[in-house]
């Protein structure tokens, strides 16, 4: 696994969250409130990363896939789940 890949995820994740958290900390009325404002800043954080950080996450993945040695496609879920179902119906 390349460390650069897990460490460029993990700071732009953790800047997604602090950088938010440290903007509402300036407010007095959520500063007396800490706890809201670490949930407003998780619910920020999560949401830019979902957004704009797709590209660091697919490169950590595509890494642990590569060390684990077998990489999953989507045909291989699709026949997963057909064989599920068909086990299923059988029943």
């Amino acid at each position: 696994m390349r460390v650069r890949s897990a460490l460029v995820y993990t700071v732009l994740r953790l800047a997604a969250f602090l950088v938010p958290f440290g903007l509402m900390m300036l407010s007095p009325l959520l500063r007396e409130y800490y706890w809201l404002s670490a949930i407003f800043a998780a619910l920020i954080g999560l949401s830019l990363s979902t957004l704009f950080l797709r590209r660091p996450l697919d490169d950590l993945s595509a890494d642990l896939a590569s060390r684990r040695g077998r990489t999953v496609t989507d045909e291989d879920v699709e026949d997963a789940a057909t064989e599920s179902a068909g086990e299923s119906a059988d029943r």
